[in-house]
């Protein structure tokens, strides 16, 4: 395989002062990607905080690439449309959105402020959103773009403590699933990184010897490929410690239960079977599964339906 290469690539980084989003911006610069190193300059929880960007664009000016700060906040509009605003006069394109910006609002459920919940949807998935909302005409107009969501084991598999960041980062997962298949026929890419890494996010979470072999600079090389020319789409892609892993979501045959026999009692009855993961398999489309249903239910009748197998 060739080289990955960004050479007259446009990149946007959000949440790029710091750990996994200074590592991702570097590793595309150090690869000749230009790059606008977004960061709002906040601790971990929202806070004012010291400005990073400037800190990191320096990095790449030093090391003979080419970046800009911007301290946008990614969950307000305005301030994104200037970020991109900004990007297109300087560099004439955008081709890789990368969302990372992200904050912690820890507490369980029970004792969580609703406000606490709020922001941190607001940050992750709506700032996830307004972004790409932002950079889509242009990836569009250019019949080109890779766009990665940051998501975490927390929203995919549940983490005690992490409700508002758990939703946030399965809710991402969503927003993926459907901007690549709209974004197909353009050429857009979209996927998503689930990392797990020794970051200013993480490190009163793990002990220090995970932290030691958990650094940023160890994901990267994962984000760089699904953001480069032969990336997949729709792919949530874990990432920790040098270990790569791809999360599926699948779903079981399932048990047809019709008239009658379609009662409570029955479906905790079949439980077993319904669970039973024999032949489960991914869905391509939300349809897919509409099409699944009403075929066995037809079928069942001796009806046909002019669709065939998924």
């Amino acid at each position: 395989m060739a080289g990955i290469s960004f050479e007259g690539r446009v990149a946007i980084v959000t949440g790029a002062g710091a750990g996994l989003g200074r590592s991702h911006a570097l590793g595309l610069a150090e690869r000749g990607a230009k790059v606008v190193v977004n960061d709002l300059g906040v601790s971990t929880a929202g806070e004012a905080a010291a400005p990073a960007a400037e800190a990191v664009v320096e990095e790449i000016r030093a090391a003979g690439g080419e970046a800009m700060a911007h301290g946008a906040d990614v969950s307000d509009a305005a301030q994104v449309a200037d970020m991109m605003a900004q990007a297109m006069n300087a560099w004439g394109r955008v081709d890789i959105v990368v969302n990372n910006a992200g904050i912690l609002r820890d507490k369980t459920f029970a004792k969580m402020d609703l406000s606490d919940f709020r922001k941190v949807i607001e940050v992750h998935l709506m700032g996830a959103t307004t972004v790409t909302h932002a950079a889509w005409p242009i990836l569009r107009d250019q019949k080109y773009g890779r766009v990665v969501m940051t998501s975490s084991a927390s929203g995919i598999y549940g983490n005690f403590g992490q409700s508002n960041y758990g939703a946030a980062k399965m809710g991402v997962v969503g927003l993926m699933n459907v901007l690549a298949l709209e974004g197909a026929r353009d050429n857009i890419r979209v996927n998503t990184l689930a990392p797990t890494a020794a970051t200013r996010m993480t490190e009163d979470l793990l002990p220090p010897e995970a932290l030691e072999v958990l650094e940023p600079e160890a994901i990267t090389p994962g984000l760089l490929y699904l953001v480069s020319e032969d990336a997949p789409t729709r792919t949530i892609l874990g990432a920790g410690a040098g270990v790569f892993a791809q999360t599926r979501i699948y779903e079981t045959p399932g048990v047809l239960l019709q008239g009658e026999d379609n009662t409570p009692e029955a479906v905790a009855a079949a439980f077993e079977r319904i669970h039973d993961a024999q032949g489960q398999r991914e869905l391509p489309d939300a349809f897919a599964q509409t099409r699944k249903f009403a075929r066995r239910a037809a079928e069942a009748k001796g009806l046909s339906l002019p669709w065939g197998e998924d």
